[in-house]
């Protein structure tokens, strides 16, 4: 049997081709007469396409990651003290930024100020400015400038926020969180759980039990209320499925039982993806929308499924490089995910607009698959001139 590395190599891989498939889905979702299992289902059919596959994944990777990243904090020394505060100003910023994001389905630039793009814009710089990876050669004077910089801009933009109508004007208010803020509360909540638990799998496996089953009563209709951050529990679940792969893996591999490793994470796919399909009839059916316990579970089996493949692929057959093109978007995941908010914008500030046959069918497919290629050449470019978030 193959020997396996203590670090996971895969998880940056599978972390960038999810980051690349994301940037394909949002852009593939503009694009008409499009085969329908690419799309999102609607919210009631039972039934789940490629494009409600992508997040949960994202979760799951942020939950394989987490023991990684506590662990490299305790061995440069941090205390629980630290460490909490490390996770808290993590999961704040991801929570700010998705604050902001929501709120730009919201915007009403007939009203406001500054016109949508130029609106978007300013946001996204204000957030690089706050949470840029500033380089150690730049003096503490001139990166506190910056960040004060991203903070009064920030701020401002808050105060010259307009949404809703002009006959029914709305303010900034977390309508849903959005994408990076779902992920900020579920890395809060799973982050301390890990923290907490010290790495112990049972207590971990516990947990993960626990908020299945606040996820699964809620699905039933046997507990009808949501609990305040911690909602359905959804994310949290996926997350946390993610971080006990990765103590699994741990241990099995620090324990050089690479057989049992194997047959652990083919079990648990299986197992995942079969009691999302058992539990599918009772609690809601598959609905990303929703996020009923079906679709999360179906999801997480599929993932550990593919996660388990370039597990083979990378650490085992050391085939990193087949991936080198996409690697841009395991390194600076969060830089891509914001890069296309300012592409859009340029787009809509020049009045640029795809032509027909890169708008529908196949053309359209084809555009954003290249939509998703330059976005990552940018942040390839960028991560050269040492421009990338880091949060």
């Amino acid at each position: 049997m193959n020997q396996l590395p203590l670090r996971i190599l895969s998880i940056d891989v599978l972390r960038a081709i999810t980051m690349f498939l994301m940037i394909f889905v949002n852009d593939v979702a503009s694009v008409k007469h499009i085969p329908e299992w690419i799309e999102h289902a609607p919210a009631d059919a039972d039934w789940m396409g490629f494009s409600d596959l992508i997040f949960p994944a994202f979760l799951f990777i942020v939950g394989l990651s987490l023991p990684y990243a506590i662990q490299g904090r305790k061995n440069k020394g941090a205390g629980l003290l630290s460490i909490s505060g490390y996770i808290a100003l993590r999961a704040l910023a991801l929570i700010v930024m998705g604050f902001f994001h929501v709120n730009l389905e919201n915007y009403d630039g007939h009203s406001a100020l500054l016109s949508y793009s130029v609106y978007t814009i300013l946001i996204t710089i204000s957030f690089f400015l706050i949470w840029l990876d500033y380089p150690s050669t730049l003096s503490k004077v001139k990166k506190n400038g910056f960040i004060g910089l991203g903070i009064i801009l920030i701020a401002v933009l808050a105060l010259l926020y307009k949404g809703g109508s002009v006959a029914h004007p709305d303010g900034l208010k977390p309508h849903w969180w959005g994408i990076l803020g779902i992920i900020g509360w579920a890395y809060l909540i799973s982050a301390f759980v890990y923290l907490f638990s010290k790495g112990n799998i049972f207590v971990l496996m516990l947990a993960f039990v626990s908020f299945a089953a606040i996820n699964i009563t809620t699905h039933t209709g046997v507990f009808n209320h949501r609990l305040w951050i911690i909602g359905d529990a959804s994310s949290i679940i996926l997350m946390l499925g993610g971080a006990l792969i990765t103590s699994m893996y741990k241990k099995l591999i620090g324990s050089k039982k690479y057989l049992d490793f194997w047959i652990l994470i083919s079990f648990y796919s299986l197992l995942s993806f079969a009691f999302g399909m058992f539990i599918r009839p009772y609690a809601g059916g598959i609905s990303k929308i929703y996020a009923t316990p079906a679709w999360i579970f179906v999801c997480m089996g599929i993932t550990i499924i593919i996660f388990g493949l370039l597990i083979y692929l990378v650490d085992v057959k050391q085939k990193k490089d087949w991936f080198k093109l996409l690697k841009p978007a395991g390194t600076s995941t969060l830089t891509c995910y914001l890069i296309p908010y300012l592409l859009y914008s340029l787009f809509h500030l020049v009045h640029f607009r795809f032509p027909h046959f890169l708008s529908s069918g196949i053309g359209g497919i084809i555009r954003s698959f290249f939509i998703a290629f330059l976005v990552i050449g940018i942040v390839h470019f960028l991560e050269k001139k040492k421009l990338r978030l880091k949060v």
